[in-house]
């Protein structure tokens, strides 16, 4: 896919969000969490991730029932969003809309540990 079918892909996607990425959505848009700047549907290369921030480099997948059937897909793309240098981190639907604090809490872990991870090419 060009890189203008793609963006233009995202912008469609931005606009019909599934109940489990609005509610998402809605804890991290506008620095809400730990003052992380996410975007939802941003394009990485090839591939359009959920929700993705530059500082940390993070990117949050949501899976729904139709990801069990695609785990394959999903490995790949993990591979190539974790060479851009993203830590992937992927979530069900279902832990969405059953345990937000759980997946808050666990996101929280995460953004610590990169935050005070030791940058990823050290000085000579």
């Amino acid at each position: 896919m060009r890189d203008a079918e793609l963006t233009s892909r995202a912008r469609d996607m931005r606009k019909g969000m599934t109940e489990p990425e609005t509610r998402l959505w809605l804890e991290l848009r506008d620095g809400r969490f730990h003052g992380i700047k996410f975007r939802r549907q941003k394009v990485i290369g090839r591939y359009i991730a959920d929700f993705a921030a530059n500082d940390p480099r993070l990117v949050i997948e949501l899976d729904g029932d139709t990801h069990a059937s695609t785990s394959e897909y999903d490995a790949e793309r993990t591979r190539y969003v974790e060479a851009h240098g993203y830590r992937v981190v992927r979530f069900s639907n279902a832990e969405v809309i059953e345990n937000m604090d759980g997946v808050l809490q666990r996101l929280g872990e995460i953004v610590c540990a990169l935050r005070h991870a030791p940058p990823p090419n050290p000085l000579p």
